[in-house]
């Protein structure tokens, strides 16, 4: 899609999510835009389903998720150009807990580990190059200044993964990110470091023991360090006073966390993540065939729920534990089997549009390990692909599992990244994603594909009600306030009375209550409280003004009732006022609208006169 359309599919998407006061968070994955609804059934799932550049639609771990494929960085970015959402946590403001336990713990540590995996891919592909550099090819001196350059490159992120992971876990539990940094970096200060020797030895801290452990590279003690500091960062807040919080605070958590943290965080951390290491070791060591099945043949439907992300920490923490992972190579099956069904959809197509696709669709899968527009744009609309590319996953799955097969670096799994699994298995692995590919292709050319639902899509968007921004030119607006009508020209203003500021009505109210004339979405509100303007849903551009010169009131007597990017409906309350605290300060109380985009229209008409009601329909107007 040209980024020349991003714009119109932004504003769709928002739409038929319910509209901007209907979310509380956007984030994004690589594929997904991540909603977070007040209410889920007050967005679309069909409308949205039926958009062009739209893959498919997710309820699940507690988000709205809608697929977007490649793009979904543009279309985030656009979103955020044109609305203002609230687009991370780190506001101070409670998060809305939905889901169970499981659901809310796997969506957390999604939240923590995503802005950091793109980091460890580029670091994991240094790593990769340079085994092939001096491994493989001889070519690199891997005592020399350029191999160590190029190292400290590669392991920067891994060595200082807690610290990356405090600041995302900062973000999540809503806390001080640089006190999360301090806190989480005095485990890594080289004073601390120091005094280990070897993993496990102990010294004391005011005659508390205190066991040692090399905590760079590990997950689990900087994720619980940040949770419980954002626990005591609510309670100290009660306690110290606002004059002294610059240096109290961060005062306060360290001299508190961080012997915490040496004592009884760091060690329990360590502990507990390699005990799940350990476990997922013992499970492929027992019957890795099993477990390799399970998770070749399952991946593609966390994925589908969106879950995928939550379990991403398990196989980091293994790599920087143990130095390599046997959990990657299975979702490698699961990766190769998705491609395997967009080349078996590519041979047996008649189509040309579908063979266009599904070709299109392979590249990505194989070069960069982007599976879900094959897995929403042909494996669920074709279905039989679907169960192709489980059963071939599953089947690599097993094979690589029993292999014990082994991934040293965290990547996607991708052709491009075949070094990140050199090492006594990669022969396994080589064989275990040819093994993926060709059985979905075959069992996808086998099984065969029902083109006859093609265009359906295409169907369902001209049937589905489009914003009225892009239908309706013509709109009725119903009178702003209750009161008696009167021109522009009768106005004591100048420019007000002279039309520059575009055509329209004024009203000397009755009541001290603005209401929205229309459907449509709140532009601005000016903190002064005296004047809104909104962007109705044809187009139409309005200026609603509550007396005159009152912005000289400085809000006193004024109280906003919406915020700008809102959605409003016609008949919502903008803005209540005081009209004896207004004419006690010696203004003019009327109310007036004026469409600023006049020119844009071709004939404006007042449609009431006399006295009016909000219920009242007071103007008229199409757009050329």
């Amino acid at each position: 899609m040209a980024k020349k359309n991003y714009d119109e599919l932004a504003e769709q998407i928002i739409a038929f999510v319910g509209g901007v006061e209907n979310i509380t968070d956007l984030t994004h994955c690589v594929t997904r835009l991540r909603f977070k609804l007040k209410d889920n059934s007050a967005a679309d799932q069909k409308a949205l389903k039926a958009l062009d550049g739209v893959l498919s639609v997710v309820i699940g771990n507690g988000q709205f998720q809608v697929v977007v494929g490649n793009a979904v960085e543009d279309i985030f970015n656009t979103i955020l150009k044109l609305y203002p959402i609230k687009t991370e946590k780190g506001n101070g403001e409670p998060e809305e807990k939905s889901g169970n336990f499981i659901t809310r713990a796997l969506n957390t540590m999604a939240v923590i580990v995503n802005p950091v995996v793109i980091a460890l891919a580029g670091a994991g592909m240094i790593k990769a190059l340079l085994v092939i550099l001096t491994t493989t090819l001889g070519v690199l001196d891997n005592t020399g200044s350029t191999y160590m350059i190029l190292s400290a490159a590669g392991n920067s992120v891994f060595y200082f993964l807690p610290l990356f992971l405090a600041f995302s876990s900062a973000k999540a539990f809503n806390c001080n990110p640089y006190i999360s940094l301090a806190i989480v970096g005095a485990l890594l200060e080289p004073n601390f470091t120091g005094l280990m020797q070897n993993a496990g030895d102990v010294t004391s801290f005011m005659g508390i023991p205190v066991v040692l452990m090399k905590y760079s590279g590990t997950l689990v003690p900087a994720i619980i360090a940040v949770l419980v500091y954002s626990k005591l960062e609510k309670l100290l807040k009660k306690f110290i006073p606002k004059s002294i919080e610059l240096f109290a605070l961060s005062f306060a958590a360290l001299i508190i966390m961080v012997p915490l943290c040496v004592i009884v965080i760091g060690p329990v951390g360590v502990y507990l993540a390699n005990g799940i290491g350990d476990f997922v070791n013992f499970m492929s060591a027992q019957n890795g065939l099993l477990t390799g099945l399970i998770i070749g043949g399952g991946w593609t439907l966390l994925v589908m729920i969106g879950i995928h992300w939550g379990v991403a920490p398990i196989m980091i923490n293994n790599i920087s534990t143990y130095g390599y992972d046997f959990i990657r190579p299975m979702v490698a099956a699961a990766t190769f089997g998705s491609a395997g069904a967009a080349f078996g959809v590519f041979l047996k197509a008649k189509k040309k549009e579908t063979k266009a696709f599904a070709l299109s669709a392979v590249v990505p899968a194989l070069l960069g390990g982007v599976t879900e527009p094959i897995v929403y744009g042909i494996s669920i609309k074709y279905k039989k692909p679907f169960i192709a590319q489980i059963i071939g996953g599953a089947i690599a799955g097993a094979f690589m599992g029993a292999m014990h097969t082994k991934a040293f670096v965290y990547v996607f799994p991708a052709l491009t990244t075949l070094p990140a699994f050199f090492g006594d298995t990669f022969v396994y692995y080589v064989i275990g994603i040819s093994l993926a590919f060709i059985i979905t292709a075959v069992l996808t050319w086998i099984l065969g594909i029902d083109e006859s639902t093609d265009g359906e899509k295409e169907k369902r968007a001209a049937a589905v009600h489009k914003p009225n921004a892009i239908q309706n030119k013509e709109i009725v607006l119903s009178a702003f306030a209750e009161g008696k009508v009167a021109g522009l020209e009768d106005v004591q203003d100048e420019v007000f009375a002279s039309k520059a500021m575009g055509n329209g009505v004024a009203i000397v109210p009755d009541k001290g209550i603005l209401f929205a004339p229309a459907d449509g979405e709140i532009a601005a509100v000016f903190k002064t409280g005296h004047a809104v303007g909104m962007t109705a849903d044809n187009g139409t551009e309005l200026l609603l003004h509550i007396g005159i010169n009152t912005v000289e009131m400085n809000g006193k007597g004024f109280k906003t009732c919406v915020e700008a990017g809102q959605q409003v409906k016609r008949g919502h309350v903008l803005v209540e006022f005081d009209m004896e605290e207004i004419k006690r300060a010696g203004y003019d109380t009327t109310a007036l609208l004026f469409i600023t985009n006049t020119d844009e229209h071709e004939n404006i008409e007042i449609t009431s006169a006399g006295h009016v009601t909000q219920k009242d329909n007071l103007i008229t107007a199409r757009r050329i």
